[in-house]
């Protein structure tokens, strides 16, 4: 009988943190990992930030992964373990996705790989500002074998307590692990051999997020970007991408008003906004990024300085 390829799921809400684990387990488990991500919104963010490592990717594309592409997801399973043969393949869901169906998908149709665990990202500060548990971000709690609380260096001792009494009540058998920045070590997180069985999934996808993208090739003045993203409107969650300042381009990550830049090597400003209605101000916000374009001619000779990181 052909040995079965373990596969582990990354589930979470927007901006918990996914991605930031997923860079860490690169950097840090010297295994043969396959990833398919499946993000939301028209340009890949979270591909480009992985691309470049030592690893072999396929991108799903846009929609969601839990219900609309199951059938392409077992395309790209059989594709990856026949022209990688990788020791563990991750998935890597976007925000808004409910897993239960992708899970039971995984369980009962693709008879290659095992289900080695389900790995929930859960953003501790966003837990305290946004008290109240979404339908989606339930489901993917009550999916995990593993919750990673993640940035919990931003919230108190005894907000802590509250957080894990919380995620208990959803999900009572779940380990927790505490992480800043998504640095935990990989071996909490796999050779977990999932015994739970999923149950068929019940319910409709509706997905309540919305998204738009902004690409441009100008050179933006950092004063006024930082000054945008500390007025970001209230309706956007999350927003991430990259920017093009006069010192480089820098990695852009906003998720409930907190936001950072991080210096990364890409070519032009690529970003994407998330968050409910968002297209109604979706011209205003667009309006307000040109305002920050500058028209520098680019050269690669100039100094990189060191990246700011901003906390509201």
């Amino acid at each position: 009988m052909a040995v079965r390829t373990p596969l582990t799921v990354i589930t979470g809400p927007l901006g918990s943190g996914k991605t930031t684990l997923l860079r860490h387990i690169l950097d840090t488990f010297p295994k043969k990992i396959a990833i398919l991500m499946n993000e939301f919104g028209e340009i890949a963010i979270d591909t480009k930030i992985i691309q470049g490592k030592n690893v072999q990717m396929a991108d799903l594309g846009g929609g969601c992964v839990c219900c609309s592409l199951l059938g392409e997801f077992e395309a790209a399973v059989n594709e990856i373990i026949d022209n990688v043969d990788p020791d563990y393949i991750i998935v890597e869901t976007t925000g808004v996705a409910e897993p239960d169906a992708l899970v039971f998908d995984i369980q009962e149709s693709l008879q290659r790989v095992r289900l080695d665990g389900v790995i929930t990202v859960i953003d501790a500060d966003a837990m305290i500002k946004y008290p109240s548990v979404g339908h989606t971000t339930r489901i993917q709690i009550e999916a995990a074998d593993t919750i990673v609380l993640n940035k919990v260096d931003l919230v108190s001792e005894m907000e802590l307590q509250t957080i894990a009494k919380k995620l208990n009540s959803i999900n009572e058998t779940a380990a927790i692990v505490h992480t800043v920045r998504g640095e935990v070590d990989p071996e909490l997180l796999f050779g977990i051999s999932r015994e739970k069985v999923q149950p068929p999934p019940q319910h409709v996808h509706q997905p309540e997020f919305e998204s738009f993208s902004y690409s441009s090739s100008a050179i933006f003045n950092r004063q006024c970007f930082e000054e945008f993203a500390d007025s970001l409107e209230p309706e956007v969650y999350r927003a991430k991408g990259f920017v093009r300042f006069l010192e480089g381009v820098y990695l852009f990550n906003f998720v409930a008003g907190r936001w950072e830049l991080e210096l990364f090597p890409q070519e032009a400003t690529e970003l994407v906004f998330i968050g409910k209605d968002i297209r109604m101000i979706k011209s205003e916000i667009i309006n307000r990024l040109k305002l920050c374009e500058q028209n520098f001619v680019y050269t690669n000779n100039i100094e990189s300085t060191t990246p700011k990181h901003r906390e509201n």
